[in-house]
């Protein structure tokens, strides 16, 4: 028998993202409380809490009185995600021993080589980029830093499924992911440090590509 893990409160917060995600509901606009638990076949007390959680996690605001409302979202707001994430990054790659980030170098370039695809479904590379920066920033001795970056994320993944459902392929440079390892492996930290960083700034626009194509595909249909 399979052991559910996720409280019911989180289950519902899963459902409610993935249905974001598939466009199934307008930015910016009320939400009825009422019709959405029905929707979702559970009561309205845990539906409130994960409400709660996601107006925490920005993805909702609450108006007082007046309930709750999805938050609009933009580029904008994605690309100054990705600026705050790639500067606390960089901090926690300052701040790691360089002898042990030299050390660990060879194991990055084989995980940066192990996914080489261009281009794949979204949910393979925020995946595979977890992987790769958790294993790259994994020397940082500030577990404060690499908790808030942790958080930092999660929310990032919460802005990525407004703009590009689990199922949709998006494109992605290999090649960057290699540069920073052949960079450590180089003994070459301001490389690392320069790739790293324009490993997150450049993926804005791969995001909005993917948006593009999107909204083109819908317009087509």
């Amino acid at each position: 028998m399979a052991i559910q893990r996720q409280s019911l409160r989180e289950q519902i917060e899963t459902e409610i993202m993935n249905r974001v995600g598939a466009g199934e509901f307008d930015m910016g606009e009320s939400i009825n409380e009422v019709t959405l638990s029905a929707d979702l076949g559970v009561s309205r007390t845990p539906l409130r809490e994960a409400l709660i959680s996601l107006a925490q996690q920005g993805v909702i605001t609450r108006v007082s009185g007046k309930g709750f409302r999805w938050a609009p979202i933009s580029e904008r707001d994605f690309t100054e995600a990705v600026q705050i994430i790639a500067a606390l990054e960089c901090l926690a790659l300052d701040l790691s021993p360089a002898s042990e980030l030299f050390a660990i170098a060879p194991k990055i370039l084989s995980l940066a080589n192990s996914f080489t695809a261009t281009e794949a479904p979204a949910h393979e590379v925020d995946s595979h980029d977890d992987t790769f920066h958790e294993l790259l920033t994994s020397k940082c001795p500030n577990r404060r830093l690499l908790e808030t970056i942790a958080s930092h994320k999660v929310a990032l993944r919460r802005y990525e499924k407004f703009f590009v459902s689990a199922t949709d392929r998006i494109e992605r440079a290999a090649s960057e992911h290699s540069a920073i390892a052949q960079a450590l492996i180089n003994e070459d930290l301001p490389a690392a440090r320069a790739a790293l960083s324009a490993n997150w700034l450049n993926s804005t626009s791969r995001i909005a590509k993917a948006l593009a194509n999107k909204e083109s595909a819908k317009i087509a249909s």
